[in-house]
């Protein structure tokens, strides 16, 4: 297997690169995020290993890159940071996984095997419903041609609900992944982005593909 390791660390980069190669890993280390950037879109690896706070280009910017390459080789990122919000930024902007510093290097092979079990498949170039169109490659919403901006928070669930157009999606579904599984706060926070979202991308345009269906959940459809 081949891993590209994103790393400007260099004693964190040489033991996890001692730690794959042990393994029998291809291992390729790069100093930087554009260095990561061009190995990533110029070579073929199995799964990339992405620090986000890199010189040159962060990690955000690496993983952006990537998907708007149409490179959509497994990235798991590494980060100091333990925030909720920085996990579903990196997620957001198309990572696979999320791995805090320090790390177990149990943990983070056990990452590694699941992502290459997963694969890099390719995904669609544009979701859409009705009128309403979705670019996970660049990370573009447009109605009717006209560009609607987002959060990430609020992309990610646009996102769910448009992969899942059709189908009633309950707000513990929303929840467990659009936050996390672990999440305890108050369900109805998925209320609040609900209506963050119409005011987005339906009211503007005097459309309803967000339907709400009592006691089940949210459906998104063509309209």
């Amino acid at each position: 297997m081949r891993v590209l390791v994103v790393e400007d660390d260099v004693r964190a980069a040489e033991t996890v690169r001692r730690m794959l190669v042990s393994d029998g890993w291809s291992v390729v280390v790069a100093r930087d995020g554009a260095d990561g950037l061009w190995q990533g879109t110029e070579n073929e690896f199995d799964v990339i290993v992405l620090d986000i706070m890199l010189p040159k280009m962060n990690g955000y910017q690496v993983i952006k890159g990537l998907r708007s390459r149409q490179v959509w080789t497994p990235v798991l990122m590494l980060s100091a940071k333990d925030g909720e919000y920085d996990q579903a930024e990196a997620l957001d902007y198309g990572a696979d996984d999320y791995l805090t510093k320090p790390f177990s290097v149990v943990v983070l092979k056990a990452r590694l095997r699941a992502l290459l079990r997963r694969g890099g498949k390719e995904r669609p170039a544009v979701l859409s419903a009705g009128s309403l169109t979705l670019n996970p490659s660049d990370h573009v919403v447009c109605r009717d041609d006209a560009p609607i901006k987002l959060t990430p928070r609020e992309y990610s669930m646009l996102e769910f609900l448009i992969r899942n157009k059709g189908r009633v999606v309950t707000k513990v579904e929303i929840l467990q992944s659009i936050w996390d599984e672990n999440y305890e706060g108050d369900v109805n926070i998925v209320e609040v982005y609900i209506r963050y979202l119409r005011k987005r991308i339906d009211i503007p345009f005097g459309a309803n593909s967000i339907r709400t269906v009592r006691g089940s959940g949210y459906c998104l459809v063509d309209e």
